[in-house]
């Protein structure tokens, strides 16, 4: 481990740290500073190593150490079923939206895990933990806006009731892209007697309303459903 962040420390740039200070205010552990097109090439390199070695080890200094945990999660060449233990001891780690957002995307899941990948992070989106929620309305967002998934996501995003602002962040995000590849379900749920907050109903309003793949004439209805 001492070698790998040795590695990590050879990457940081301190202008960089400090910018993503101001991006992630929300990180539990210290900022290094690494770029992620950086992290991504390192997780390469580390899985053509012994990186179960690299998961196991508890030193978890730094915010890109989790990062990096997380990228080497998603590159592995394992199943679905083999890989599901790792991402259960994952997710507690996540303490910040970009540990979240990168690691969600790196999973890249298969069209036949969807299902089984669903069942597992049903759970995660009813949890008290506000990066538990985020995490599982990203999955959803990355894998799960699709015909047959879309009116599931929908139903699951309008039953979430927690308060922290990045689980919010990520519910009208996830709605925005609904609206935007699924107009009339997505319209007709935000126009109906849905159960969302008005900080997040407006927040999903607003995300729709900047898509350049929403017409004018539906932005100005946007602007008038704003909740005040």
């Amino acid at each position: 481990m001492n070698d790998i962040r040795n590695r990590l420390l050879a990457l940081s740039e301190e202008a960089y740290r400090d910018f993503n200070k101001k991006l992630c205010p929300d990180a539990g552990r210290e900022l290094l500073g690494i770029r992620i097109p950086r992290l991504r090439k390192l997780a390469g390199e580390i899985l053509k190593e012994d990186w179960e070695v690299f998961l196991e080890d508890g030193a978890e200094r730094y915010h890109e150490e989790i990062i990096l945990k997380g990228l080497v999660i998603g590159g592995a060449k394992l199943s679905i079923e083999e890989k599901l233990p790792l991402i259960r001891e994952f997710v507690p780690k996540i303490d910040s939206w970009s540990i979240s957002d990168t690691f969600c995307p790196s999973l890249k899941i298969k069209p036949k895990d969807l299902a089984l990948v669903w069942e597992f992070i049903l759970p995660y989106a009813g949890s008290d933990r506000e990066f538990d929620v985020r995490f599982a309305v990203i999955m959803m967002l990355d894998y799960y806006i699709t015909g047959e998934y879309a009116q599931k996501v929908l139903t699951r995003l309008d039953a979430i009731r927690h308060d922290g602002y990045y689980a919010k962040m990520a519910v009208a995000w996830t709605l925005a892209e609904l609206g935007v590849k699924y107009n009339d379900m997505t319209m007709e749920y935000l126009r109906g007697e849905n159960h969302l907050d008005r900080f997040t109903y407006n927040k999903a309003l607003q995300k729709m309303r900047e898509s350049y793949r929403i017409g004018q004439e539906l932005k100005e209805e946007l602007k008038r459903m704003k909740r005040t």
